[in-house]
């Protein structure tokens, strides 16, 4: 495509001369974008001579007249010669280095986007796997706030009339969930040590303290206190390295 005019990329034609290794691969990854020939043979003699091409009619007009020919064999199979005819033009090996290392310069590109994208899953995982030193406590906290909210509930539908009508059951058990989440976004916040904020590890151990010891969770703080200290430890050295 680098070699041909944009005007033929639509309406090309190509020959594939060759049915090995090299010719499979033409034509699965090449297509055709021009009156192209791709010789690509182990043949040890010359497959087109100047006297040869020149019998050949001309490219169509989209093609500025030409025909191209692209020689990947090794050996040769197109003649040095060959590009003297004037409505031929000629590229070997050698000749498409430029595109060689264009594919290597985008290939480089994509795998730089890709360490980008493994390195950012990965933090976001180490992010998930860090959370979970506090879930102790979340979880005891949600599920003391659901007791709560369950407790409540009852107590709502208990004064109603028994035929009231499923969705009116289920807009009041909605805004019961809605209630006990909204009141648990802010304990939430405060307990997570996954390092996406600037909360020291006294601040996580205090909010942990705190909501134990207010609602009574029960959780081993002793054991959190350990975990959350080696891991605001090793963060803070991955951070001054």
């Amino acid at each position: 495509m680098m070699k041909l005019p944009e005007s033929a990329h639509d309406s090309a034609k190509m020959l594939v001369i060759g049915a090995g290794k090299m010719g499979k691969l033409v034509i699965r990854h090449l297509a055709a974008k021009g009156y192209v020939v791709f010789t690509c043979t182990a043949s040890e003699t010359l497959l087109f001579s100047k006297e040869q091409v020149q019998t050949l009619p001309l490219g169509g007009p989209e093609a500025g007249g030409k025909r191209l020919f692209v020689d990947i064999s090794v050996p040769r199979n197109v003649g040095s010669c060959v590009s003297d005819v004037e409505s031929v033009q000629v590229y070997n090996v050698d000749d498409l280095e430029e595109v060689v290392a264009a594919n290597k310069e985008d290939g480089l590109m994509k795998a730089m986007e890709a360490q980008a994208i493994i390195e950012e899953e990965v933090k976001q995982f180490e992010a998930w796997k860090d959370s979970l030193e506090t879930v102790p406590t979340i979880k005891k906290l949600r599920a003391y706030a659901e007791r709560i909210g369950a407790a409540e509930l009852d107590k709502c539908l208990s004064k109603m009339r028994d035929d009231l009508p499923k969705s009116e059951k289920k807009a009041i058990y909605d805004l019961s969930v809605g209630i006990v989440n909204k009141l648990l976004h802010g304990p939430m916040q405060h307990l997570r040590c996954d390092g996406t904020d600037n909360r020291g590890l006294d601040e996580i151990l205090e909010n942990m303290q705190a909501l134990n010891r207010i609602f009574s969770l029960d959780t081993e703080i002793s054991v959190l206190e350990q975990k959350v200290r080696a891991k605001v430890k090793q963060q803070n050295k991955q951070a001054a390295s």
